[in-house]
C-alpha cells in the first residue's frame, strides 16, 4: 500500500501540469536529481554484480580511467539537486525519492563500488545497456523534440510514458536471451554447413560495401516481413503493439512485443551472421538502424517531404501509426 502510494505520487510529480513545471517551482532540478540518482544506482548495481546486470560487451567503459570519478561527480549532482528540490518545490516527492535512490548507492559502495564474488557464469540482464540506451538516445533526440515539435505542447513525460519506458527496459535487459534466439539458428547453420570460402570472400569486401549490402539486404527482409505483420491476423495480433501508441516520441519506437523482436532479429542478424559479414560492419549497421528508428518515431516537426518516397520519416510514420490504429479499432 505504501509502496503503490509513493508510485502515484511520483508519477503525479512527473506529470504535473505545466503551470507547475515552470522554472523557478523545483520541478527541473527534481526531474534531473531523479535521472542522476536512478542512473547513478544503476552503475553501482552493474560494479557490484556485474555477472548479474551488466553485459560483458561493457566493461571496457566500467574500467575506464573516468568511470569512477565521473560517477562520483553524478552521485554528488543528484545529492545537490535533491536538496534544491526540497528547498523550491512545496511536494517534496522528487526530492526524498532521488535522495533515497542516492543513500541506497552510497550503501552499496559508491563509485568505489567492487565486485561480488561471482559462483556463477550464466545467464545475465543488460542493465547498464538499458542505462546508455536511454542516456544516449534521450541526450540525443529530446532537445530536438523540444526546439522542433511536430505536435506542440507535448510533455516530457507525455502519455503512456510509462509503458514504453518498461518495453525499453524489457528489451534491454533480455539482450542477452534475444541474442542467442537470434544466433542459434545462425550458429546451426555454419556449423553444418561448408561454404568457408564464400564466407571469407563476402567478410573481404571492403568494409563500407559491406555495411551497404546488409543494409540492402535487412531492408528488403525487413519489408516484407512487416507486410506479414500486417496482412496475417495471428502476426497481427503482436505487431499492433507498436501501433496502440497514443503519443509519439522517439520513446515510442520500443514498444514491440518480444515476439517480433525476436523474428526481426531473426531475419536480420541471422542471414547477415550466416553469410559471414565482418562483425564490425553489422554493429555499425545495428547502431545506424537503432538510431534512425528512434528519429522516426520521434515528435519532430522538419518538412522531410522531398525524402518521403525514398525513405521513412517522422510524419509518415506518424501518419501511418495513425491510420493502423483506427483500422484496428
Amino acid at each position: 500500500m505504501l509502496i503503490h502510494s509513493l508510485r502515484m505520487k511520483l508519477r503525479a510529480e512527473l506529470e504535473a501540469p505545466p503551470g507547475e513545471r515552470r522554472f523557478g517551482t523545483g520541478w527541473l532540478s527534481g526531474v534531473a536529481a531523479l535521472a542522476a540518482s536512478l542512473a547513478s544506482l544503476i552503475l553501482v548495481i552493474s560494479l557490484r554484480f556485474p555477472h548479474l546486470f551488466s553485459m560483458p560487451e561493457l566493461a571496457a567503459l566500467r574500467d575506464n580511467a573516468v568511470f569512477r570519478p565521473g560517477l562520483h561527480l553524478l552521485l554528488f549532482l543528484a545529492y545537490a539537486l535533491a536538496l534544491l528540490n526540497l528547498v523550491l518545490r512545496p511536494n517534496k516527492t522528487l526530492g526524498f525519492v532521488a535522495l533515497a535512490a542516492t543513500m541506497l548507492a552510497g550503501v552499496l559502495g559508491g563509485s568505489r563500488a567492487q565486485a561480488l564474488p561471482a559462483e556463477t557464469e550464466g545467464v545475465f540482464f543488460g542493465l547498464d545497456f538499458f542505462l546508455v540506451n536511454v542516456v544516449f538516445t534521450g541526450f540525443l533526440f529530446t532537445p530536438l523534440e523540444h526546439l522542433f515539435p511536430r505536435r506542440r505542447g507535448q510533455a516530457l513525460f507525455r502519455n503512456e510514458w510509462r509503458e514504453d519506458l518498461f518495453y525499453y527496459l524489457v528489451s534491454s535487459m533480455l539482450v542477452q536471451v534475444l541474442t542467442f534466439l537470434s544466433l542459434a539458428p545462425s550458429h546451426l547453420i555454419t556449423a553444418h554447413t561448408q561454404w568457408t570460402a564464400f564466407r571469407a570472400a563476402v567478410g573481404n569486401q571492403p568494409w563500407l560495401l559491406q555495411l551497404v549490402e546488409i543494409m540492402f539486404l535487412t531492408d528488403l527482409a525487413q519489408y516484407w516481413l512487416h507486410r506479414a505483420f500486417h496482412r496475417v491476423p495471428a502476426l497481427w495480433r503482436f505487431h499492433a503493439v507498436h501501433h496502440s501508441a497514443q503519443s509519439m516520441d522517439w520513446l515510442a519506437g520500443a514498444r514491440m512485443h518480444f515476439l517480433e523482436i525476436v523474428c526481426l532479429r531473426g531475419v536480420t542478424a541471422i542471414p547477415m551472421f550466416t553469410l559471414g559479414y565482418e562483425p564490425s560492419a553489422l554493429q555499425a549497421y545495428i547502431l545506424i538502424v537503432y538510431v534512425y528508428s528512434s528519429f522516426i518515431h520521434a515528435n519532430l516537426g522538419w518538412n522531410l517531404d522531398h525524402i518521403g518516397p525514398y525513405l521513412v520519416t517522422p510524419a509518415s510514420t506518424i501518419g501511418i501509426t495513425t491510420s493502423t490504429r483506427r483500422r484496428s479499432t
